[in-house]
């Protein structure tokens, strides 16, 4: 399979992967495991019908949870199937208690709930599930060898969509903090410590706002949905990986250096 190409750790690398990332992921989705899971899921995900087929079936669930980062659950085919098979409709559906909004998005997707409309007999469903998938699959791939450019791809293609929506400021943010790559993004870039995320839920939500009108200038989680803000949020992201890594202070004056040089 092709390994994606990173020339250095930091923004110079950053840098370097948004200008190949397009030739980069094109080449990647052309790799024969791809193309064979990919192939597979247009060709047989029309004829799933409950739950339980596709749970049933190893290489479209592959796919299936893939395409919204959850690859990591392949195994539990019961809490998978009950998830599905509860649907996102009523307020208990085992999806919707969780922080983690993959896991609605994901079962609303496939619509296999009760009274649900089944997301595969919509057209062009099968292609957006596997762009996603396709996309997901080479963060994955960047991450085992940087897994901070691995969070920054991530980020800038599902943050824009986590925070856009209907829904409340506090929701968004706890929709943030719910998923762990951007929750590392955001307490990077906000320069927590680690133990941040043991403190009360309430107490993390106020820090999250407070930092982020002190070093964006924004209170709505929505605003960092713009291309700029999104920019300023991964720079500074990498620039503080970046001082960590060499073992300086990532003060704002040490952090400001680091984006000019780069």
């Amino acid at each position: 399979m092709y390994q994606p190409v990173i020339i250095s750790s930091g923004l110079v690398g950053w840098q370097f992967m948004q200008r190949t990332y397009d030739q980069q992921l094109s080449t990647f989705n052309d790799s024969a495991e791809i193309k064979r899971d990919t192939d597979y899921f247009v060709q047989n995900i029309g004829s799933i019908e409950t739950a339980k087929d596709l749970v049933s079936d190893r290489r479209l669930l592959t796919v299936a949870l893939g395409a919204f980062g959850l690859q990591d659950d392949i195994d539990n085919r019961y809490f998978i199937e009950k998830m599905l098979s509860d649907g996102t409709t009523a307020t208990d559906a085992l999806a919707n208690r969780f922080s983690d909004s993959r896991y609605t998005d994901f079962s609303a997707a496939f619509g296999l709930g009760p009274g649900e409309a089944r997301g595969a007999l919509s057209t062009g469903f099968a292609e957006e599930i596997v762009t996603a998938f396709q996309a997901n699959s080479f963060e994955i791939a960047t991450g085992n060898q940087d897994d901070d450019m691995r969070i920054a791809l991530y980020a800038e293609r599902t943050l824009p969509a986590v925070v856009g929506g209907t829904g409340s400021e506090t929701s968004k943010w706890f929709s943030i903090m719910g998923q762990a790559p951007l929750r590392s993004l955001f307490e990077t870039a906000f320069g927590l410590p680690e133990a941040f995320g043991q403190a009360d839920i309430d107490f993390q939500l106020g820090v999250f706002q407070d930092r982020a009108e002190r070093y964006f200038g924004v209170s709505d989680p929505a605003e960092f949905a713009d291309p700029e803000i999104m920019d300023r949020l991964v720079s500074t992201y990498f620039a503080r990986t970046q001082l960590d890594a060499s073992g300086a202070g990532a003060s704002g004056a040490a952090i400001a250096l680091t984006l000019l040089q780069s």
